[in-house]
């Protein structure tokens, strides 16, 4: 509840946690926004310009343009939080017992973290794609490979910091179970800058998922997504350049919703960031600093 209420003072931050929730929900439930079935060829209006009936106009098989925009939904953004999480998922697991135990436990772990992360992410997502074939799974589960080291990295920074607090010392020295005081001291406090570095990667992963799709590596036809609509109004580009305004714009709109919102929520759990008397533009640029600095922190 706090955290909503400090989220709820940042216009920006709410508005995107609007968009988000909203494009969420759409996602979930297609064919009761749709007006059209996305698949649905009609050569007759192809090209056809926006109208009441197809309010973004169709692309070159006629299909209705917002319909194949509310379908890309699930594969451009839902689907690619359904990796985010298990991404975190394991990261978080990996982190946890890196940043608590230490030790040979934790050297062990950052060694494997190092050599995943000096695999630069786009060489290994294709050469996995070149392994296991084209398709959106398939880059899913690349992201999910290479992502986890990083997010594994950052949590076990996080776990280390809190782990030094005092009432996390005076439960090891009270003889309290390990797996309890993790999941009663350490995972509450970790859980904020869990959601920050979530909502900042889901931005990168989207953008990343589309630009694939666009080289069409991502979902095949006839299915819908944003990447792949894109690539679809390439051939047009100069002709009818509004073809590939919806699905950009879709892709720039949520892309800076998740930024806009990873900056809120930094600003909403630091109480420092809260109290001050700096704007939030000079607060948004204090919490990328201090997030960067998160990243290469050992």
């Amino acid at each position: 509840m706090i955290l909503i209420k400090n989220l709820s003072k940042d216009k920006i931050g709410s508005l995107s946690l609007l968009i988000i929730t909203a494009t969420v929900i759409v996602g979930l439930f297609p064919s009761f926004f749709a007006p059209h079935d996305p698949y649905e060829v009609k050569m007759s209006v192809r090209y056809g310009a926006p109208s009441l009936e197809y309010l973004l106009g169709n692309d070159h098989l006629g299909r209705c343009i917002l319909s194949r925009l509310i379908y890309g939904i699930g594969p451009s953004v839902l689907w690619v939080l359904v990796a985010l999480v298990l991404s975190i998922g394991i990261g978080a697991l990996v982190g946890f017992i890196a940043g608590y135990y230490r030790g040979k436990v934790d050297a062990c772990i950052m060694r494997i973290c190092d050599v995943m992360l000096s695999f630069p992410l786009y060489v290994m997502t294709l050469a996995i794609v070149g392994i296991l074939g084209v398709g959106l799974e398939n880059i899913l589960i690349a992201f999910i490979v290479m992502k986890w080291a990083w997010f594994a990295r950052v949590i076990r920074t996080s776990v280390m910091q809190y782990s030094e607090l005092d009432y996390v010392k005076f439960a090891k020295v009270s003889g309290i179970r390990d797996s309890k005081i993790i999941y009663k001291h350490i995972i509450p406090v970790t859980f904020a800058d869990i959601a920050v570095i979530s909502s900042s990667a889901m931005g990168s992963m989207i953008l990343q998922i589309s630009g694939f799709s666009f080289l069409g590596l991502g979902i095949q036809a006839p299915n819908a997504e944003w990447g792949m609509m894109l690539n679809e109004a390439r051939e047009v580009m100069f002709t009818r350049p509004e073809l590939m305004l919806a699905p950009g714009l879709a892709i720039i709109i949520i892309v800076s919703a998740f930024n806009f919102l990873s900056d809120a929520l930094q600003i909403a759990v630091d109480p420092k960031l809260m109290t001050s008397n700096a704007n939030f533009q000079e607060k948004r640029i204090v919490t990328k600093i201090r997030f960067r600095e998160k990243e290469v922190t050992d």
